[in-house]
């Protein structure tokens, strides 16, 4: 299945994916795609829904977060051992952890926000692992039990706030808008191999990142039991897993950093694609 949210920002409503890959409205069935709605009971109840028998939805409707503001907005840094080469860093021994500050979450196709004074803002497109129930201290042949499904995510920074203000990379990884999370939850039976998925991001039409979820340092099952053992995590709550090579810091000779204008368009073979423009804040 592949379930989604749709309507204005902050007034989203449930829905899931026919086969011809229109909305239909899972209102009548939902409050919303939330933890509940992500649990192994709830998505056996929804698998045996006809998407014909729902009301469609016409138009084209704006694209919401796939899930509800999660708890935890957890993102792993450096786990693909190219991109740390490309970010001059070791190629860490653990997984790094740090979470995305909740302001950030946004939809997959909403506009991201330059902020005042950046000067070096950046794309990261990312496998999304979506939580289907609660995950603490949970070893590694148990963790997909606890997974729901899997979406795409940009984790946007701003590379002068992570890296280069005295502090840790959240201050460069929160801001509005840095968190487009879509278009869908597709749900893990539909990705029983999420270690060999095509992933990739482009700029004004340029392909800058083409990678493959084979090449990750740390994979779902290891990240969602070692995340587990530090922070609980909660069902509707979204792992991203690290990048790629191809962001725009790793550019050579010249580092390349987004302008207001320029259009990100990303995404990770089998769970759809992103598209956001830049603008000034």
């Amino acid at each position: 299945m592949k379930l989604l949210r749709y309507g204005p920002a902050g007034a989203e409503k449930p829905a899931m994916l026919d086969k011809d890959g229109a909305i239909r409205c899972l209102g009548g069935v939902l409050r919303d795609i939330d933890g509940f709605a992500l649990s192994p009971a709830s998505l056996k109840m929804l698998a045996g829904i006809d998407p014909v028998s729902l009301p469609r939805v016409e138009g084209n409707p704006r694209i919401g977060p796939c899930v509800v503001r999660p708890v935890n907005h957890v993102c792993i840094g450096l786990n693909y051992a190219d991109h740390a080469a490309e970010a001059g860093m070791p190629v860490p021994k653990e997984p790094i952890i740090f979470l995305k500050a909740l302001g950030a979450f946004s939809g997959p196709n909403d506009d991201v926000l330059r902020p005042r004074g950046s000067k070096k803002l950046d794309w990261e497109v990312e496998l999304g692992i979506v939580i289907g129930k609660t995950a603490r201290s949970v070893p590694e042949s148990h963790a997909l039990d606890h997974v729901a499904g899997y979406c795409v995510c940009n984790d946007v920074s701003e590379r002068e706030y992570q890296l280069e203000r005295g502090g840790t990379w959240d201050k460069g990884k929160g801001c509005d808008t840095f968190g487009p999370t879509g278009p869908w939850v597709v749900t893990k039976d539909e990705v029983p191999e999420p270690q060999a998925l095509a992933l990739w991001t482009e700029v004004n039409g340029k392909r800058m990142q083409n990678g493959n979820t084979a090449t990750m340092i740390f994979g779902v099952m290891k990240l969602v039991s070692y995340v587990s053992h530090f922070i609980t995590l909660h069902a509707g709550d979204v792992i991203a897993t690290g990048t790629p090579p191809g962001v725009g810091l790793g550019v050579k000779p010249e580092p390349v950093f987004l302008q207001p204008g320029d259009v990100m368009r990303l995404g990770v073979e089998g769970l759809g694609i992103q598209t956001q423009r830049i603008l000034q804040a």
